[in-house]
């Protein structure tokens, strides 16, 4: 009877130690961690199997952004249209920055800089807020975190598309009818809509983690605005100035200005190419790339990071 008790227990009953490997626990159990970030090429995949979503997403913001005003979806070109008015009256006629610009060709001119800025303005200013505006969203679905800026720089591009309705209906009314040379519109706002994209996904990181920063780009913003020669040509303006030539290129050749020219000179007649600087669309095309590459790998490195406190 002692021996029978003395007799260790077998060894299958003996509990097995904990895992003190908890990657390796993790592994053998088919675990991975949560929000992880993938490869670049699988994130690339993510994100364009989620195409729909994107769309449906700037849709639904697009609409719901005049929901509440009576006038609804006017404002989206009632807008960018009183700014005009204003400039116009402050610029075009008390401080004469219609140098340089035919004087039928003006209003032309500061429309279509006002609609064109505007999109990369608005562009910037909501992907500031794209994943900090979201946090509700990004905490409680697994999606790639690029889908929203993305789906914000197109809800502005919808926008502008719908602006440019009046657009056309402001270049017939002074004369510039169109043409062949109209299509140009159409590379030059794929261009600056990539341009564009790439900025959101750059403040989209940098305001997840800085909110206040949504309350300084206006700024910013405002005088890139008056620096890349919204109201005024840049080249008429600086003929009579002492500037560093250096500084010269720099004013015509930053991106917003590129994109305003390109489509300045494919609506109004009377903005030919002296208006343009040279290499105009390689300038063009190389910022749109490095925007785009920059930003989206920029925003891809910080992926597991987002809406987490």
């Amino acid at each position: 009877m002692s021996q029978a008790l003395d007799t260790p227990p077998a060894a299958s009953a003996r509990p097995e130690p904990p895992e003190t490997d908890l990657a390796a626990l993790a592994a053998r159990h088919g675990l991975t961690v949560s929000g992880a970030r993938p490869s670049l090429g699988a994130y690339v995949r993510q994100l364009w199997g989620r195409r729909h979503f994107i769309l449906a997403f700037s849709q639904a913001k697009l609409t719901a952004q005049y929901s509440k005003a009576k006038l609804g979806q006017l404002w989206q070109v009632a807008t960018p249209l009183l700014n005009a008015a204003v400039y116009f009256f402050i610029f075009g006629l008390l401080l004469g920055a219609r140098k340089g610009i035919p004087s039928d060709a003006y209003v032309p001119f500061l429309v279509t800089g006002v609609f064109v800025f505007t999109f990369t303005q608005s562009s910037v200013l909501a992907g500031v807020r794209a994943i900090s505006g979201n946090l509700g969203l990004v905490r409680a679905l697994h999606f790639p975190r690029a889908s929203l800026p993305v789906s914000f720089a197109l809800q502005q591009l919808q926008q502008l598309l719908f602006s440019m309705i009046v657009l056309v209906v402001v270049m017939i009314g002074f004369k510039s009818y169109p043409d062949a040379s109209w299509l140009l519109v159409v590379p030059a706002l794929a261009l600056q809509f990539v341009f564009n994209t790439g900025l959101a996904l750059i403040f989209a990181r940098m305001g997840s983690k800085t909110p206040d920063l949504a309350q300084l780009m206006p700024f910013v913003l405002r005088t890139w605005m008056y620096a890349s020669g919204v109201m005024f040509s840049i080249p008429a303006m600086l003929e009579d100035k002492n500037v560093p030539a250096w500084l010269a290129d720099v004013l015509q050749w930053n991106p917003a200005a590129i994109y305003m020219d390109l489509v300045r000179f494919a609506l109004i007649d009377k903005y030919d190419s002296s208006y343009l600087p040279p290499h105009v669309w390689a300038f063009a095309l190389g910022w749109a790339v490095l925007a785009g590459v920059v930003g989206f790998v920029y925003f891809w490195k910080a992926e597991e990071r987002y809406g987490r406190g």
